[in-house]
């Protein structure tokens, strides 16, 4: 949950990095310290790389006080301003990759869950 912290007089960066980062799948852990399976979401916030810096730190702030809430079952959080995304790895507890989404949905009402829509759906 570091990523998420932002100091209220600093404002985020917008620089490009020169470094190649590590891919997420080999950051965010697959499996918990006994070897269980985690799950995780993605969380999509249109546009918020383009409003002001009060804002955006308005905004993680309240993703960073429901992660918090969260804090025994989520595992692994990154907010990407490029990108705007929300990657959150948490721990096999029943009903928290609907019900976490859900209270982040009410906090940052643009947050938009990332999902698969099966081909039977019409």
């Amino acid at each position: 949950m570091s990523q998420l912290e932002a100091k209220r007089n600093q404002q985020p960066r917008k620089s490009l990095d020169l470094l190649p980062a590590e891919p997420l799948w080999k950051r965010a852990p697959g499996r918990d310290e006994e070897g269980r399976a985690l799950s995780d979401f993605m969380m999509i916030i249109p546009g918020l790389c383009r409003q002001s810096t009060d804002y955006v730190q308005n905004t993680l702030f309240e993703i960073e006080k429901v992660l918090k809430l969260y804090g025994s079952a989520v595992v692994f959080a990154e907010m990407n301003l490029k990108i705007n995304t929300l990657w959150v790895t948490v721990r096999p507890v029943p009903g928290i990759c609907l019900e976490l989404p859900a209270v982040l949905k009410y906090r940052v009402p643009e947050a938009l869950l990332v999902a698969h829509k099966p081909s039977h759906y019409r």
